[in-house]
């Protein structure tokens, strides 16, 4: 009896594990969550990275390497456009619609919920290069700031204080908790586009397996590690042009892998603003996108950054 009971209670322990990848109204409270690596919580990640090797058996092609930079493209766009610039920073508007909108494109990108990302985000900037800034590479290390903080159990949750601006909308809180539904739902349609293809034009060589590993797999893994470039990266190489309370650097390589997030010192002298390349010749294809978006009133009222804050002499290291 002894024996069914533990049995039963591990199985209970197993299945509770396998549900918290699904729904995130399982993890722990802010308060008492622990800063180590939760194992059986990243068994998600690490599938995905090891997914990646079925390269070797679907092969690759043309259209499929196509179709995951498209992938990779839209779903950094989604991160820095309306993830960061948008639901962290509120650098712009839009409607309810349009932001639920954009909150689905976001979580596509496999990066958690818009609201989860958010808090987290915030809290960076809030502790920036501080000993509480898990984003810091000064504090924990390189690896740790790449992606090891969010694979801890205080990882897992957000300070919701942080977000009582975001906590409103219910759309977004469901979006929040069960954020894998966009990402399996991108996977399949991707298995599916690469069936159809093969069987109504088998010149292009792909197949529902091959789609599904280089358009959702292979480019997923790219975005990650481009978007955790700006937490490791951008705070050790590059160029400070302004004087910020971190470390925070320009980085003109990693504006390019991330259509404009490098400006990162820019962005941490003035958060507030939408445009992040504060010069025309620092490149920012996030902001361009987004005033094109403006032209036909799906985003408006883009922050730009006041000319006597971005040429502040007693703030600045340089004249350019």
């Amino acid at each position: 009896m002894k024996q069914g009971l533990g049995l039963g209670q591990r199985l209970g322990a197993v299945l509770h594990h396998l549900f918290r990848w699904f729904d995130n109204s399982q993890n722990e409270n802010a308060a008492v969550a622990e800063d180590r690596v939760d194992w059986t919580r990243i068994v998600p990640f690490v599938l995905v990275h090891l997914a990646c090797l079925a390269a070797f058996w679907t092969g690759v092609s043309p259209v499929a390497l196509l179709v995951a930079l498209i992938a990779y493209l839209v779903r950094m766009f989604a991160i820095t456009g309306f993830y960061h610039r948008y639901f962290s920073h509120r650098s712009f508007k839009t409607s309810r619609v349009g932001q639920f909108l954009f909150g689905v494109l976001g979580a596509a990108a496999v990066q958690r919920g818009p609201l989860w990302w958010a808090a987290h985000h915030r809290h960076h900037h809030a502790h920036s290069d501080q000993p509480t800034d898990t984003h810091s590479p000064l504090q924990r290390g390189f690896w740790y700031s790449h992606f090891g903080w969010f694979l801890t159990s205080k990882g897992f949750v957000s300070d919701q204080r942080l977000i009582k601006d975001l906590l409103r909308f219910p759309e977004l809180r469901f979006l929040d908790r069960f954020d894998l539904l966009v990402p399996v739902a991108l996977g399949a349609l991707m298995f599916g586009l690469g069936s159809v293809l093969q069987q109504h034009h088998p010149e292009l060589g792909t197949s529902g397996g091959q789609m599904l590993v280089w358009g959702f797999f292979i480019s997923t893994v790219v975005c990650w590690h481009a978007t955790y470039t700006i937490n490791s990266l951008s705070h050790v190489f590059g160029r400070q042009r302004y004087r910020t309370t971190d470390t925070s650097r320009n980085n003109w390589l990693l504006a390019i892998l991330t259509l404009g997030e490098g400006w990162h010192n820019n962005h941490h002298y003035y958060p507030n603003s939408t445009r992040q390349g504060f010069y025309w010749y620092e490149y920012d294809i996030t902001f361009y996108i987004l005033k094109v978006l403006s032209w036909f009133g799906l985003v408006w009222d883009l922050k730009p950054v006041p000319l006597a804050v971005r040429e502040n002499p007693r703030r600045r290291f340089d004249r350019d």
